[in-house]
Formats: C-alpha cells, structure tokens, sequence
C-alpha cells in the first residue's frame, strides 16, 4: 500500500508539473511564503529497508534546493523575519524559512556547513530529553528492530501477534503495521554540545519541541502544557536562549489541535508550526500558533517537485483548497 500511494504521490507531482497547472494555480493557491519541514540530512543509504526514508535528505539537495530557491528569488529568513512580515502584513517578497525537527547529529555535520556557507538562517526544534541523553525516539528504535529479525512478536489490542519481516517488503508491511498502530493508541507513555555550539550562530534559531516529543492530544492537559512549558524552560535553562517558537511533534491533525494551538499562544510564543501541508496566506497573521508546513519528503528529492509544491498547487488539492486549516 505505501508503494502504491508513493506512486499516485509523484503522478501528481508529475501531472501538475509538465502540465504547467501548478503555475496557473500559482497566482491564486501560492501564498507569500512557506515554513519548510527538514529532518535528517545525510548521504543516501543502500539498504532496502528504510521505512524512515522519508524523513532523511542528501546534503546535495539541500544544496540545490536551497540555490533554486534564491534563483527563484525567494527570500531564505529567519522565523522571527517569517513572523514579522506575516504580523506586519509585508509580502512584498515571497520568502521560506528553513526548520528543521528533532535536533540530529547529522543537522551539525551534514546540514550545518550548508547554511552556513551559504548564509541561510534556519531552526532546530529541540525535544529537550534527547538533548539530556535520556530520550528515545521510538519510531528509530522500531525500524532497528525490524531489521535486524525475521520476525517480531508483541501485544497489540490484546492480542499476542507474531508479525514476519524476512523479506524488505516484510519488513515494510510490519513496520507500517506496529507504527500506525503505536499512533492510534489513546495514551502517550547527544546532542547538548553540538546544540550549544549550534545556538552560538546568529543564522539558528533554537525551536522548543516539548520534554518528551509526546502527542500531546492524546495526553491530559496538564501534561501537555508541562511538557510545552519545561521543554521550553529546559532549553532556556542550558543554552541560556528562551524559545520563542515552537513545533508540535508528530504536527497532524490527531496530535495537535485546537486545544493544543490554544497552550502555545497562552505560553507567549511566536509561532507553533504543525505538519499539516500548505503555504503561508495573510490570513495566517490569526492563525500562528496554527502555521502549516512543506515536508521536504526525502521520497521525492526532485526540484520540480518543490517547485509544484512552493507554488500550493499541491497542498491546496490536499487541503480541499482552503487556505486556513486550523481545527
């Protein structure tokens, strides 16, 4: 089934693209600007299984992404320059910010020297155990385990299921299997050096992400805000910088909401991005602890790609063609 949507995913991109739709969609569905969604960057991998592909990019495209953006004459600035010129009302320019999820090692190695040569400002959104060393993301952990047996075996809604991954295919249909799974379930149960070398550059902006990257809709609401609040606090407390931007994890609709949306802006943050798809509208200036994303989706490291989707061609099919996506 991934397969299958992968490949209706990039017909589309296709279609809109040699078509030319997405720029006669361009004037109406663009927007000003967008927030762009980065995880890993990092050379490309061999291996068969990589359920997580999508979330890794090469340094290579980032380095063409980023020169096809600046050709395109598409200002690259900072979130407080993306929340200025929405709050301010000035699309005088289209312009992106670069943010980027989670706090990865290869951020500093891979993706760092990029920005940096090409004066790029950026975000990291930090969850601020795995800064302490004593977090863990689960979904890693997952594809590890996957990959490394012929079979897992584990309790799911009561059950005992023994789940076979011999084959690459095998071990796609279970990965997708246990981490959906892991996702519906009602309840959510190295880097303080290089982030701190990170933060001492002008160009990063240093992002909360809460303590744990739980979802916090499906927690109790004292939790949520605590995990919102001391993540920032944890953060302040380390690096000495107070957030003032923030990133629901996982960002769709199950994990964040209304409820949530309300948490930050009573916190006094700037900004909350989610991961719902779209492009930035002068509407969002009432919507910004609300504000959608462009994944750059390491499946689809095509430039022309990124062109239909800069253009919210892509995203305002998805969205129904509705500009504001907040509830």
């Amino acid at each position: 089934m991934a397969g299958l949507r992968e490949q209706v995913i990039r017909a589309g991109f296709e279609t809109l693209y040699f078509s030319g739709a997405h720029k006669l969609l361009r004037h109406f569905v663009g927007g000003v600007g967008a927030i762009l969604t980065l995880h890993h960057v990092r050379p490309a991998r061999d291996d068969a299984f990589q359920p997580n592909r999508i979330l890794e990019i090469t340094p290579e495209f980032l380095e063409h992404l980023i020169v096809a953006l600046q050709t395109a004459g598409v200002d690259l600035v900072s979130l407080d320059e993306a929340h200025r010129r929405i709050a301010e009302g000035d699309f005088r320019r289209r312009f992106a910010a670069i943010t980027l999820d989670d706090g990865y090692r290869d951020n500093k190695e891979f993706a760092y020297p990029i920005l940096k040569a090409n004066d790029v400002p950026f975000t990291i959104y930090i969850p601020t155990s795995f800064m302490e060393r004593d977090g863990e993301l689960w979904w890693l952990v997952l594809e590890a385990v996957i990959a490394g047996n012929q079979s897992v075996s584990l309790r799911m809604n009561g059950e005992d299921r023994t789940l076979t991954c011999a084959t690459a295919e095998e071990k796609q249909e279970t990965f997708g299997a246990i981490y959906w799974w892991l996702r519906s379930l009602a309840t959510e149960t190295e880097i303080r050096g290089a982030v701190r070398e990170l933060a001492a550059d002008p160009l990063m902006t240093v992002g909360a992400h809460t303590i744990n990257h739980v979802i916090l809709a499906k927690t109790d609401a004292d939790v949520a805000i605590r995990e919102i609040e001391q993540g920032r606090a944890l953060i302040e407390q380390r690096l000495g910088i107070r957030p003032m931007h923030f990133s629901f994890p996982f960002g769709d609709p199950a994990s964040a909401g209304p409820r949530e949306f309300a948490m930050a802006k009573e916190l006094g943050f700037k900004t909350a991005v989610t991961t719902r798809p779209g492009v930035l509208f002068p509407e969002h200036r009432d919507h910004l602890m609300a504000l959608p994303r462009i994944s750059i989706n390491g499946d689809y490291q095509r430039l022309r790609y990124v062109d239909v989707l800069m253009s919210g061609a892509a995203t305002a099919v998805w969205n129904g063609f509705r500009r504001i996506n907040a509830t």
